[in-house]
């Protein structure tokens, strides 16, 4: 079982660099996408719910002695500013963005599932509840990007036609 707490410490630390990559990059979405005012301020939402996920999931890496990695962490955040920069170079970055970050959310749902049931094959139901709550809102954002897809891109639309 020490192997199972290992990689389910590692997926751990890899949600913490997630959560932060995440914040990054709504960070950067949210200073560009202004002129949709319902994106914006499901944007703004969802960086307050991506800060508490990051306290959340460290709070579940502390609960097994031990502390989010650094490095992952650093990777993440750079990585995000480079996909920021790339978004910037294209005239339908409102568009581009829309989907990256419904992939990103379900990138995050399918983390999720995995930390919810590894935390349940060790026995750890605290923070399987934790989790499960995090896994939650990411379902929740997912769902509202994919359902304003369409809205966003006839408002992309007609604001170029305009």
């Amino acid at each position: 079982m020490s192997d199972v707490r290992e990689h389910f410490l590692d997926w751990l630390r890899d949600a913490h660099a997630m959560e932060e990559q995440a914040e990054s990059m709504l960070k950067s979405m949210a200073d560009r996408v202004e002129d949709y005012p319902e994106l914006h301020q499901r944007v703004k939402l969802h960086i307050a719910e991506t800060k508490s996920q990051q306290d959340k999931v460290e709070s579940c890496i502390k609960r097994l002695d031990s502390s989010p990695s650094g490095f992952k962490d650093l990777a993440a955040k750079t990585t995000a500013k480079f996909q920021a920069m790339a978004g910037m170079m294209t005239e339908d970055e409102v568009v581009k963005g829309i989907m990256s970050a419904y992939v990103f959310e379900c990138m995050e749902i399918a983390s999720y599932k995995v930390l919810v049931s590894t935390a349940e094959i060790l026995g750890e139901h605290e923070i399987k509840t934790t989790l499960e709550g995090v896994l939650a809102q990411e379902k929740e954002m997912a769902k509202w990007l994919y359902d304003h897809i369409p809205q966003t891109t006839r408002s992309y639309l007609q604001k170029e036609a305009d």
